[in-house]
């Protein structure tokens, strides 16, 4: 008798890969092409993950609807002039021990990888491209077809697409949104302490990992598979 096949899905930035650098450029650029006080790097770093409209929301609140989309559009420009000036994977570049984890995720042939990322299409396949990775993962849901996170759709849609359940799935992010939406979507959560928001708003996690090399473990502990 075969093993059922399982999904486990990823954000991206903060949890595969380290992207901040590009972010708080790019934040920084938007608003000070409209002459407005660029937010603290701590603020910027805290709404990552979310879809871009929800984070300028946040980070722009008293702003009026026009001057958060001209935002949003000057952030879009600004990340897509610095990932051209210094390439996808070197602006974003996987955390260690990222790519041999996905590899050994990847050779079990009962282990499916799937995505949920804030990241709009055009970023996601540019970085995946960058990092030789855009043939792993079987399900990529994405910001432009999805409402933000912590709405479960992107967890939905991806178990929908895999052919799995809520209990063959499991979610691995490192912001509360990511913990927020794995529980909207009732599948268990790990969370990851290397991301952008500190382990304490991680409290919805079912496991907090410190490093890629305990997910295989977190994952068994959580799906009860013997070792």
């Amino acid at each position: 008798m075969t093993d059922p096949l399982r999904l486990v899905i990823f954000d991206v930035d903060g949890t595969l890969v380290d992207s901040q650098g590009a972010i708080v450029a790019a934040t920084t650029s938007a608003f000070q092409a409209l002459g407005l006080e660029v937010p603290e790097r701590n603020k910027m770093l805290s709404i990552v993950g979310l879809s871009l409209d929800h984070a300028i929301a946040r980070l722009a609140p008293d702003q009026a609807v026009q001057t958060q989309a001209r935002l949003v559009n000057g952030y879009k420009e600004a990340f897509h002039a610095y990932r051209l000036a210094k390439g996808a994977a070197a602006e974003s570049p996987l955390y260690p021990g990222a790519r041999e984890l996905i590899a050994e995720l990847a050779e079990s042939p009962d282990i499916l990888l799937g995505i949920a990322t804030g990241k709009s299409q055009r970023g996601l396949t540019a970085l995946l491209e960058a990092h030789d990775l855009e043939r792993v993962f079987v399900t990529k849901q994405n910001a432009d077809f999805h409402p933000s996170k912590p709405n479960p759709s992107m967890i939905m849609t991806a178990m929908a697409e895999a052919g799995v359940g809520p209990a063959q799935t499991i979610m691995i992010g490192d912001t509360s949104f990511d913990m927020e939406m794995a529980h909207a979507a009732k599948v268990p959560g790990i969370g990851v302490s290397w991301g952008y928001h500190g382990v304490s708003e991680l409290h919805l996690a079912d496991r907090i990992v410190d490093r890629f090399g305990e997910l295989p473990d977190a994952l068994d502990m959580i799906w009860k598979v013997p070792t």
